[in-house]
């Protein structure tokens, strides 16, 4: 199964609905183009919803590195949502986790964007 992108605008975020397989070549290009062009765009909140990605491989994880470092230097922030246990565990030995906001729900993620940063007060 290739990927499939589905996208639709909330509150003010772009969601990308992926499917199927996040590997090199046209499946990352086309992922990688789609933040772009929000970025682009002014669009800088951006959730990824990976609910339905049967697959990834290093240029896979390279890419949605690269996409939360390129989002976060346009000031903006790049969540993902409901990701698969395999892809967690992905993420965790290679130690990336802590790279990533990673939420259970598109719903909670969308809530994320709109609370104020939090202050360490000493």
């Amino acid at each position: 199964m290739q990927l499939t992108i589905d996208h639709k605008e909330v509150q003010g975020v772009r969601v990308l609905i992926l499917s199927g397989r996040i590997v090199a070549g046209p499946e990352c290009d086309s992922v990688r183009s789609f933040v772009k062009e929000f970025l682009a765009n002014h669009w800088n909140n951006i959730v990824l919803d990976l609910a339905n990605v049967t697959r990834i491989d290093s240029t896979g994880i390279g890419m949605l590195v690269e996409a939360v470092i390129v989002t976060a230097k346009e000031g903006g922030q790049l969540k993902l949502v409901n990701v698969p246990r395999l892809i967690y565990n992905i993420l965790s030995t290679h130690r990336l986790v802590q790279a990533f906001d990673i939420y259970p729900t598109e719903q909670e993620a969308l809530a994320s964007f709109t609370k104020p940063p939090s202050s360490d007060v000493h």
